[in-house]
């Protein structure tokens, strides 16, 4: 499994759930967010292409 994600897109993503406010340093509720967010499109693709597979075995 490769977790390595390019220099850029990790700045993008602290980016955008860093928070100055929060002792651990990341908004957690926004990580949270976008990680079901992400979830949420991954359950959709899935199901998108079990249906496809399903209507090709009938």
């Amino acid at each position: 499994m490769n977790l390595e994600i390019s220099d850029k897109e990790y700045e993008e993503l602290l980016n955008e759930i860093k928070s100055e406010d929060s002792p651990v340093g990341i908004d957690a509720g926004k990580t949270h967010v976008l990680i079901l967010y992400k979830l949420l499109q991954i359950e959709s693709r899935l199901e998108h292409l079990e249906s496809y597979f399903h209507d090709e075995e009938e």
